[in-house]
């Protein structure tokens, strides 16, 4: 099995010696720069990575990563396109043997992009950059997927493991233009019309994203419960009106953590105490994390315990503040607002 890494990059010299270090049991190391002006290309010469450059101008990612594709030679089985903010977990290698063995044409592993203030993993879900060297190319301008090309996809999940360590300083003011790009070349795919209404509402633009996640719900390929109840959510804060009939249909379309969490801060915010523990006792129920991108972090630490704390606490119940309280700072012991919610509990 001959295995090569890949990425593209602009003035990454901060992230080049650890994805190195993370990556050097491949055959075949590859950065693809597109005009970094830092030591990103000196430095990676150094370590003996290949380091071609390329030219993508307007820019867009999909033309990008095919570009860098091109440079790998022909006789790789496997690439693995990994971004300069991320790393291989060691034993990666043998783990991807167990996919080769299995014939798989795109191997599946657990992906950590996000991490919570303890150090702990936040959002993880399937990733799915690793591919046969051929057969595959990328597509769309931002977001973009690497899609089967004239071959029978074979997908096959091992132990591989890689995290994202992303610098929080940079800035994603390319992916909203990039985005507006992707809904225009192709207005009927639901994936791209989803991340931009979920852009247009990170940006706060509100009325905006409002009719682009209506016109995601009404496509017919949008299918996908778990990303229609996403979106669900994200319209119920863009009509805060409307906030409670969106959570709830939400629950209607994928009965998740995160729409029950969010129901429960509803709740909460009125002061509904009774419908807020309901709501947040019915969360915990929920045991099993998913293995998607659409799970959230906040929905699994210590938030559906804060909000049954305290709503337990109005409640008159006591003891069951108390537990879960405790609960809650467990998972964030650094929280001095719910350390001093826990005293406060306590001598109730």
């Amino acid at each position: 099995m001959k295995i090569a890494v890949y990425a593209i990059a602009l003035n990454e010299e901060q992230f080049v010696e650890r994805w190195y270090e993370s990556a050097k049991d491949a055959d075949y190391l590859l950065i693809a720069d597109t005009g970094s002006t830092d030591k990103t290309v000196k430095l990676a010469k150094s370590l003996g990575i290949n380091v071609p450059t390329i030219s993508i101008k307007p820019w867009r990612f999909d033309d990008a990563r095919n570009a860098s594709l091109a440079y790998i030679p022909d006789n790789i089985d496997y690439c693995i396109a990994l971004d300069l903010d991320e790393i291989l977990l060691p034993g990666w290698r043998a783990e991807l043997e167990k996919s080769f063995e299995a014939k798989a044409t795109r191997p599946r592993y657990k992906y950590t992009w996000s991490w919570n203030p303890d150090g702990t993993p936040g959002l993880q879900y399937g990733g799915d950059k690793i591919h046969s060297r051929h057969g595959y190319r990328w597509k769309h301008p931002v977001h973009e997927v690497m899609l089967c090309d004239r071959i029978e996809q074979v997908e096959h999940w091992n132990g591989l493991e890689i995290h994202h360590h992303p610098d929080s300083t940079k800035s994603r003011s390319e992916y909203l233009p990039l985005l507006a790009v992707s809904v225009q070349e192709d207005p009927h795919n639901d994936r791209n019309a989803f991340y931009y209404g979920r852009e247009l509402y990170f940006y706060k633009k509100f009325e905006e994203a409002t009719v682009q996640l209506k016109r995601y719900l009404a496509l017919p390929t949008a299918c996908w419960n778990v990303e229609r109840g996403g979106a669900m959510r994200l319209l119920a804060e863009c009509e805060p009106e409307s906030k409670e009939v969106w959570l709830k249909q939400s629950l209607k379309e994928s009965y998740r953590r995160e729409s029950l969490v969010d129901l429960a801060q509803y709740y909460y915010e009125i002061s509904n105490w009774e419908s807020c523990l309901e709501q947040a006792k019915a969360a915990l129920a929920i045991e099993e994390k998913p293995l998607d991108y659409m799970c959230e972090a906040e929905a699994w630490g210590g938030k559906p315990y804060d909000l049954a704390a305290i709503s337990a606490y109005h409640l008159g119940k006591l003891d069951l503040a108390f537990e879960y309280g405790e609960k809650a700072l467990a998972l964030s012991p650094n929280d001095e607002r719910l350390k001093n919610n826990l005293d406060y509990y306590r001598e109730a």
